[in-house]
């Protein structure tokens, strides 16, 4: 059990029955009554945003969380298969706890896959900050469009869309940010 106190950004604590990500968070001392805690938590599976306001002496469960470094194998109906770097050891892991990382993943690609210490419940994975994805289809960029910061929709191989710059074509290998969804550069 933690104080709420002494919460602090990125720690995992289960409220309700489920599983919130600390984002942002400010001890509060008024002039006048007893000082409370502000706090904004990411819920773990839907990615809302909550905003609370604690007593100092609440207590809430830490979700401790452990990583382990896979390489992405293959889809195989509503599954995704992994393989433990270490162990080597083949993990199947549902759609839903894939999530929005399915349209960054290719065969090979490595990631990491975040499970609970105590029940070793898998709960997501976590992609690295950039990945290289090359462009299947995409309007032409026309000449005379060179308004400042325009840009075209464009199809990566993995089926996601990404605002990309006018002179990007079919077959460029561009990176993206995986925590944005946003072109950076060509690779």
């Amino acid at each position: 059990m933690i104080a709420a106190n002494d919460i602090r950004p990125g720690m995992i604590v289960e409220m309700d029955n489920t599983l919130f990500t600390c984002t942002d968070f400010q001890h509060v001392k008024p002039g006048k009554g007893g000082a409370f805690v502000k706090a904004k938590f990411k819920n773990f599976h839907i990615g809302s945003i909550v905003e609370k306001t604690l007593r100092p002496e609440e207590k809430f469960h830490l979700v401790k969380v452990f990583k382990r470094n896979v390489s992405f194998l293959y889809q195989s109906q509503d599954n995704y298969t992994f393989m433990d770097s270490d162990s080597y050891e083949q993990i199947e892991v549902p759609q839903n706890k894939v999530g929005d990382a399915a349209g960054f993943l290719k065969e090979n690609d490595e990631a990491s896959l975040l499970a609970r210490d105590d029940t070793g419940e898998i709960m997501g994975i976590e992609l690295p900050t950039t990945v290289n994805l090359r462009v299947t289809e995409t309007d032409p960029g026309f000449k005379g469009n060179t308004v400042t910061g325009a840009t075209k929709p464009a199809t990566m191989e993995t089926g996601i869309v990404v605002q990309v710059p006018l002179f990007v074509n079919v077959d460029d290998l561009i990176r993206v940010d995986t925590r944005t969804k946003t072109y950076i550069e060509r690779a």
